[in-house]
């Protein structure tokens, strides 16, 4: 049976040590958020793409077909965002990559082999022997029934989830096949990584001043 592929991608969080909310930064002719979700897009049909934004939030426009949904677990992190978006996704998903908006090099064949790795799985990261990246990785939509309880006891430590369920700890050696300098794993949580991020698009000079303003 064909897998029925669903995402989701995260927007929602504060942006303090950008200063400035990230899923509006602009890459190119288009907003962070906006290329991430193009790029998911390829893998994922849009009517199985979820946005969670915080409440309030300005979103820059999406694809019609893309459902934006609210953040009903505020101040929670990451497990708040990720529950939120886990049910909300269509009923008859099989699997869901989870990503954050700050992700602009994402590189759709890193998303297909995410897909793969999960097998009889309940949840499949990347992990380098040191870092699990939770924001990179596939869930079973059954897994917001397990992020909720783990909320409702106030564990909001993603590590912990991955010792709750059943899940593959993907090498991030393994990831290079498809994804040489692993730049799917690339979040961007400061000026310079964003400034980095331009210049790997060869977009440095186009949005110079964004920090001025």
């Amino acid at each position: 049976m064909m897998q029925q592929r669903g995402a989701v991608v995260l927007c929602g969080g504060k942006s303090t040590r950008m200063g400035l909310d990230k899923a509006t930064l602009p890459i190119g002719s288009e907003w962070m958020l906006q290329r991430v979700v193009r790029i998911v897009s390829q893998v994922v049909p849009l009517d199985r793409i979820v946005v969670v934004a915080a409440q309030g939030q300005a979103i820059p426009p999406l694809e019609p077909m893309v459902t934006l949904v609210r953040d009903i677990i505020p101040d929670c992190g990451p497990l708040g965002g990720l529950a939120t978006g886990l049910r909300s996704i269509p009923s008859n998903t099989d699997a869901v990559y989870v990503t954050s908006c700050d992700a602009p090099l994402l590189v759709p064949r890193f998303i297909e082999q995410m897909f793969d790795q999960l097998g009889d799985h309940d949840a499949a990261v990347p992990f380098d022997g040191q870092f699990l990246y939770s924001l990179a990785a596939v869930y079973r939509p059954q897994v917001a029934e397990t992020v909720e309880g783990f909320i409702h006891e106030k564990r909001l430590q993603m590590r912990s989830l991955f010792h709750a369920v059943k899940t593959h700890f993907v090498p991030t050696e393994e990831l290079r096949r498809v994804d040489p300098d692993l730049v799917s794993l690339i979040n961007l949580n400061h000026q310079a990584e964003y400034e980095a991020a331009l210049a790997r698009l060869h977009l440095a000079d186009f949005n110079r001043s964004t920090f001025d303003s």
